[in-house]
Order: C-alpha cells, then structure tokens, then sequence
C-alpha cells in the first residue's frame, strides 16, 4: 500500500467570508499542490474541505499521514467525536452538525484508506503548513 503525506490548512477572511483552502500531497519523490476558494465560508468548513479535497485526489488506497493545525479536524478522528456524530444521526447533541457533509465523506474516505491523523502547530515552523497557508490565502487574495 503506498505511503502519503498530506497537510491542509484552511482559511477565512471573516468568519463567515471569503475562504480558501490549500494542500500538499507528498509520495516519494512527487509533490502536488492544491488550492481552492468558496465565496462564502467559514473557517471550519475551509479547514475540512482541504481534507476532502486532498484525500479525493488519491486513486487507490493508501496510508496516509494527514497534518492539519485544525484541532476541530484532528480531534473528530482521534478523539471519537466523528463516532459520537454518526451514531447520532450526524447531530451534536440536539442541533444539525455543521458541515454534515463534510464530514459525512470524510468518514467514508477514513474508513477506505488507513490514516493517521497529526494535530500540528499553525503559523509555526512547520514548511509544508505554512505553504498551505499560503495556498489558502493566496486564494483569498486571487478572487476578492
């Protein structure tokens, strides 16, 4: 099974506004950058959406290693949350999970490929998180 590396960041300029997000998918020697923007966004939806985004790129199934600064995203996976939600019925206590689709094929795309899911410090000394971030922002500043 081949081994990938991918980190994601999303950003928002306002919350809600104008959003872009950015991914770097590693494999061996190859390296692919992706980047996209949503008009009307949030933060939290920009950071998931790089996930989906980057993980739709892969053509078969792999391990990978996803790195994000989003502890909204990282911690759905590691810490059950994800599970809490589905069994639910996608809510979070009472009220509509946000993002519900989102996460509803982020849960498919966990379960077909094996991955490790690593919480990473934003605005760090982290190269591959800060070039996502400025994939993320690039878009932001490309369409407004």
């Amino acid at each position: 099974m081949k081994k990938v590396s991918i980190y994601t960041d999303g950003a928002c300029s306002g919350n809600p506004g104008p959003g872009g997000w950015g991914a770097v998918l590693l494999y061996g020697r190859h390296r692919k950058e992706f980047s996209g923007f949503k008009k009307m966004t949030t933060n939290n939806e920009m950071e998931l959406l790089a996930a989906v985004e980057s993980l739709g790129k892969l053509k078969q199934k792999c391990k990978v290693r996803i790195y994000s600064d989003s502890a909204y995203l990282i911690n759905a996976f590691n810490d059950d949350w994800i599970v809490n939600w589905k069994n639910m019925g996608w809510k979070r206590k009472k009220n509509e999970l946000k993002n519900k689709e989102l996460w509803i094929a982020l849960d498919k795309m966990n379960n077909h490929h094996q991955i490790n899911w690593i919480k990473v410090k934003g605005h760090s000394d982290n190269v591959e998180n800060n070039r996502c971030d400025e994939l993320a922002t690039g878009e932001i500043i490309k369409n407004t």
